[in-house]
C-alpha cells in the first residue's frame, strides 16, 4: 500500500514557475513507477511525466516537453514536478500516481492516487 500526498499548487503568473512534491508514505516506494498527471474542467484526466524507480528513465507529455521536469528522491520519498514556463492551458488540478509494475501514460495503469493539487495559471 502507498499513500500519496500532493504539495506545491498556487497561482503563478504566465512564464513563472512552481514545484510540485508528492511525499508517499510505505517502505517500497523506491520500487515503484511515479507518475504525474492532471485534469482540467470539463476534461479527462491526462498524462504530464512519469519516471521509472531508480529515475533511470522519465517520459513526458508532448505538451510539457522542455519546460516541467520530474524528479524522485528515494531516500525522502518523494517527487517532484518542477514547472517552468507555465502557461494558462497548464491550470489544471495536478495528481500524483503511483505503481509497483506500469511505466506508462495511461490512467489505468496506475493503481494508487494522491488527493490533486490545484495549479493556476493566470494570463
Amino acid at each position: 500500500q502507498v499513500q500519496l500526498v500532493e504539495s506545491g499548487g498556487g497561482l503563478v503568473q504566465a512564464g513563472g514557475s512552481l514545484r510540485l512534491s508528492c511525499a508517499a508514505s510505505g517502505r517500497t516506494f523506491s520500487s515503484y513507477t511515479m507518475a504525474w498527471f492532471r485534469q482540467a474542467p470539463g476534461q479527462e484526466r491526462e498524462f504530464v511525466a512519469t519516471i521509472s524507480w531508480r529515475g533511470g528513465s522519465t517520459d513526458y507529455a508532448d505538451s510539457v516537453k522542455g519546460r516541467f521536469t520530474i524528479s524522485r528522491d528515494n531516500a525522502k520519498n518523494t517527487v517532484y514536478l518542477q514547472m517552468n514556463s507555465l502557461k494558462p492551458e497548464d491550470t489544471a488540478v495536478y495528481y500524483c500516481a503511483a505503481d509497483p509494475r506500469s511505466y506508462g501514460r495511461r490512467t489505468y495503469e496506475y493503481d494508487y492516487w494522491g488527493q490533486g493539487t490545484q495549479v493556476t495559471v493566470s494570463s
